[in-house]
């Protein structure tokens, strides 16, 4: 009797041991028919995806088991044959998957903090992008109709919205310290310039020991670093690029009491239609101490087409290239990843002002220069 009291004792916690150490990733696979196979995917810290299962789907449900880990990953499954994907954060704890074939976007993963608020992300996410896309087609009716004034307040419910959506994800991540997806988040917004260097700073922070210590975490904090580089107040790095003749040029040697760096391309159409402003200002005040120093995004194959450009649209100050596209040095250092981007510096080299365009240009030099 003994010796059985010890089995049972010894089974017991072993099988305790076994639960302890894996998580059950179980879901039901609403639409989809048996034997479809599901990939369940993690990234590695290159954000390249990994393979690590492939789940079946049978009576609409699937089910796997995996081991539990103190690292912090990202996981996401990949369905046969649909497009799109579905994250999920492994948090060592039972996690519970719903998937709909008719709806990817609002297939969803519930178990753990991470997952629990990245559910409703998502789910606001939705909601502001069925609010854009109504906003979108009324907009479109209104012009069709040449109803002016109502395109008009469209326009402005639709910037609305967008404010809205952008005030929801920095929320989010400040309300989310402890949230891989929030790193996530946060380096997109920082990517796209959604929220300044000293926000983000801010947020990056706050955010707890576990999630700091992270890979993707110590990209963001790099990221906002060379964000802060070309930031307003701050000094604006030098960089030394050929002009059209070959000959190097710095930014030092061409600071006047105002100058403006300007990033652009002969291909970028939004730049072209503003070079025309920027030739009437640099007319109008180059002789009172504004330089300009303009750095193209063209590529190696675009040279004849760059040196055409400057000269179809008047272009009589300072050029530099290093004819590598997106891939520019300056550009990165300048965080720049859209075009057209100026910054307006001071006679000390000090960026006092950034993306002026149009009359808001024209005003801010005047201020400066004027009379």
């Amino acid at each position: 009797m003994k010796h059985f009291l010890i089995l049972v004792f010894l089974v017991t916690v072993f099988s305790c041991n076994t639960e302890n150490d894996t998580y059950k990733l179980e879901g039901k696979a609403i639409g989809f028919s048996d034997g479809t196979e599901i990939i369940v995917n993690t990234l590695s810290n290159n954000n390249q995806p990994i393979a690590i299962d492939t789940l079946t789907v049978t009576n609409e449900s699937f089910s796997g088991s995996y081991a539990n880990s103190e690292e912090l990953t990202i996981n996401f499954l990949q369905i046969e044959n649909i497009k799109g994907t579905v994250l999920f954060f492994p948090e060592n704890t039972h996690l519970k998957a719903t998937l709909y074939k008719d709806s990817i976007q609002a297939s969803f993963i519930t178990g753990g903090q991470q997952n629990n608020s990245y559910k409703l992300f998502n789910e606001k996410i939705i909601y502001f992008n069925k609010q854009k896309g109504k906003n979108i087609e009324a907009y479109k009716v209104a012009r069709r109709e040449q109803d002016n004034m109502l395109a008009s307040d469209l326009k402005k419910q639709g910037a609305a919205i967008n404010d809205a959506e952008k005030s929801f994800k920095v929320q989010f991540v400040s309300d989310n310290p402890n949230s891989l997806f929030g790193v996530l988040l946060l380096t997109e917004m920082v990517s796209r310039k959604e929220v300044s260097a000293s926000e983000a700073t801010a947020i990056a922070n706050n955010l707890s020991p576990k999630i700091a210590a992270t890979t993707n975490a110590a990209k963001l904090k790099n990221m906002i670093n060379n964000m802060k580089k070309a930031d307003v107040g701050s000094e604006a790095p030098n960089f030394t690029a050929p002009q059209p003749n070959g000959e190097m040029l710095s930014l030092h040697d061409v600071l006047g009491k105002y100058t403006i760096i300007d990033f652009w391309a002969s291909w970028c159409k939004p730049c072209r239609r503003e070079n025309p402003n920027v030739v009437r200002v640099y007319n109008e005040y180059h002789e009172k101490g504004l330089n300009i120093i303009s750095v193209s995004l063209d590529k190696g194959n675009q040279k004849d087409r760059w040196l055409k450009a400057i000269k179809d649209d008047n272009l009589t100050w300072y050029h530099v290239s290093n004819l590598k596209g997106w891939n520019d040095p300056i550009a990165k250092t300048y965080s720049v990843r859209s075009i057209p981007a100026t910054f307006l510096l001071d006679e000390k080299g000090n960026i006092i002002a950034k993306n002026l365009r149009g009359n808001a240009l024209d005003a801010k030099i005047a201020s400066l220069l004027g009379d």
